[in-house]
């Protein structure tokens, strides 16, 4: 598909339909010079281009550094060619000494190519999932090009090798047209054209993701159909590429979130405790959201549920000093408020620190008592045994980190049966809803009175639809364990 010729010779006719560019490289085969035609052509990036070398991607269009340097080296011209362009390159001399190269490219696409090939842009890898991508591609193959068009993928753990590991993700058009499975020369990187048949791989970086296939109910293809089809299915193969290291990341950073999540400490034997996080759908991979539980002395535990505002790794790195910080002040023993107020004093010492919010519950069952205090956090919920909830009013106080103070503390008792819920506002908040309306709709969750701790967190979970909240999901619920009576030993 592509030649190099040393005398340059091309079609006159084609060329004078061409656009032209023109590019200076200097004797250690660095630019000196590029007009915007040769960038565009050749794929340069023409911002900071003086002094960098041809790139790789450039060389399938401008013709490789070996050619360009026998140029530089005895001066004959030499003519790089492609389907859609060519390339001419000329020693430059100046008062007869050797100065350069200079590289003239002449494209052979006409303006109705140029826009066809754009509109694949437009239209392929317009998300971060690769069936999505794959859909993309076969719709826009199979409109205009082709009579049918396929989608193959190798499994990401496996080496290529055709046969049935290869899965059809997409398929549009006659699928009769198409062959089974990709032929193997594809999966190693190599275009097939058989007749009304064509298979171009999907790679990336030498990386071999699967195949691209288009049939013709009646004739052939043509060098501007294979260069088309190679387009798309590069711009799927990068889109596919950057839809799997998303899909990794936020995997990863998932886990980590997790893992730091769910070990929140013991708490004493004399109180139960359920927990889940639940990462927003979309958006950042992690974020600030925490809970924590410290055991206390007389058989009391602290439970912790907090939120640094914002998102992104950097929300998640101090969410973890928060939740260092706040083990080292409870290990003191003081009553929530009291916690509270030497947490603000020592975060808001660090400037770099994001605010937070937090609230505080100093749970005792030997008194079947409750107290709490807010720095900034919505109220936690009490479900009695029978399943009414009711939410405790705590009185609020500055986020953390504002270094102004100012919490109080308020307690209440518990009935046996009665479950506590803490949570992070991404459980309740919705756009354009007001905050009474979300904390009311909670409210009104009935959970059944017969069911585990477990079974209260998801039936919560499910009622208000956490699973498209718009913010990641913290929520810890506690409840005190009954002790035997007499009767029950």
């Amino acid at each position: 598909m592509r030649a190099d010729s040393p005398d340059g010779r091309g079609d006159a006719s084609s060329q004078a339909r061409a656009s032209v560019g023109l590019a200076v490289l200097g004797t250690d085969m660095r630019y000196l010079f590029a007009d915007p035609v040769y960038c565009r052509v050749s794929g340069e990036i023409r911002a900071g281009l003086e002094g960098r070398a041809v790139s790789p991607r450039a060389e399938l269009t401008l013709g490789p550094a070996a050619l360009v340097a026998a140029v530089l080296a005895d001066g004959r011209p030499r003519t790089h060619v492609t389907p859609v362009s060519r390339c001419t390159w000329q020693q430059l001399t100046i008062r007869g000494e050797v100065a350069g190269l200079v590289g003239l490219v002449v494209e052979s696409l006409t303006p109705a190519d140029r826009l066809y090939m754009a509109d694949a842009a437009d239209r392929i890898g317009t998300t971060l999932d690769e069936r999505t991508t794959c859909l993309e591609v076969v719709s826009f193959l199979g409109s205009g090009l082709a009579d049918a068009a396929a989608v193959d993928l190798l499994p990401r753990e496996t080496q290529p090798g055709g046969g049935p590991g290869v899965e059809r993700a997409a398929v549009a058009g006659h699928a009769e047209l198409l062959p089974p499975y990709p032929p193997r020369a594809v999966l190693r990187g190599r275009t097939d054209l058989d007749e009304g048949r064509l298979a171009v791989p999907l790679s990336i970086h030498d990386h071999v993701l699967g195949a691209v296939l288009i049939a013709r109910a009646s004739g052939t293809f043509t060098e501007r159909d294979l260069l088309i089809a190679r387009s798309a299915a590069h711009r799927a193969a990068v889109a596919i590429e950057h839809a799997r290291l998303f899909g990794q990341a936020q995997r990863t950073a998932v886990e980590l979130q997790r893992a730091l999540l769910t070990d929140p400490g013991l708490p004493h034997p004399n109180l139960q405790l359920a927990t889940r996080y639940l990462p927003a759908g979309s958006g950042d991979l992690v974020g600030g959201d925490w809970f924590e539980t410290v055991r206390l002395q007389l058989g009391r535990t602290l439970l912790v549920m907090g939120d640094v505002m914002g998102h992104g790794v950097e929300a998640a790195v101090d969410m973890n000093s928060y939740r260092s910080a706040l083990r080292d002040v409870a290990a003191a023993d003081l009553p929530p408020h009291r916690v509270l107020r030497r947490l603000d004093r020592d975060i808001s010492d660090a400037s770099t620190r994001r605010p937070a919010t937090c609230l505080l519950a100093r749970v005792d069952p030997a008194r079947m008592l409750a107290s709490f205090s807010s720095a900034g956090h919505l109220p936690p919920v009490v479900f009695s045994r029978e399943g009414v909830a009711h939410l405790v009013n705590v009185p609020v106080g500055p986020p953390l980190g504002t270094g102004v103070g100012g919490y109080e503390l308020v307690s209440r008792t518990f009935d046996p049966g009665d479950t506590l819920l803490l949570f992070t506002d991404g459980l309740v908040e919705r756009r354009s809803e007001d905050i009474d309306t979300s904390l009311a709709r909670l409210a009104h969750v009935r959970p059944d009175p017969g069911g585990t701790l477990d079974d209260l967190v998801d039936e919560v979970l499910h009622e208000v639809d956490a699973a498209h909240a718009e913010d990641d999901v913290a929520v810890m619920a506690a409840r005190i364990r009954r002790k035997p009576a007499p009767d029950d030993e």
